[in-house]
């Protein structure tokens, strides 16, 4: 793997606390692996989501974080996005621009006689 693809994680559901320790491993393992900075997490296997699947998601994030880098979701479950904006946590999910970047061609329009920032 080189620098700039980051590597895949693949969450087979369900989740517990039970499996969280060798998880934030094998994220941290992961993240020096590719130095990439991000490890993919690919959440379809999960199945229904629940507040597990929200704490393992959250602890993963911290782990990353805490090692210099950071998760982004693939394939997230509709409701799994819901619940996740509920209790307040954000990720990052692969193929949506970040929210501080416009998405890739479009580019802010100048209409005349607008004042200059």
């Amino acid at each position: 793997m080189d620098a700039e693809t980051p590597a895949v994680l693949a969450l087979p559901g369900p989740v517990s606390r039970q499996t969280l320790p060798r998880l934030c491993a094998d994220v941290r393992a992961l993240l020096d692996a590719t130095r990439a900075g991000v490890v993919v997490c690919d959440v379809g296997g999960l199945g229904p989501p629940g507040l597990a699947a929200v704490d393992v998601l959250a602890r993963l994030q911290l782990a990353a974080l805490r090692h210099g880098g950071r998760i982004r979701l693939r394939a997230p479950d509709p409701a799994l996005r819901a619940l996740l904006a509920l209790v307040g946590l954000r990720f990052e999910v692969e193929g949506e621009a970040e929210q501080r970047e416009p998405a890739r061609g479009v580019e802010e329009a100048v209409e005349p006689g607008d004042a200059a920032r």
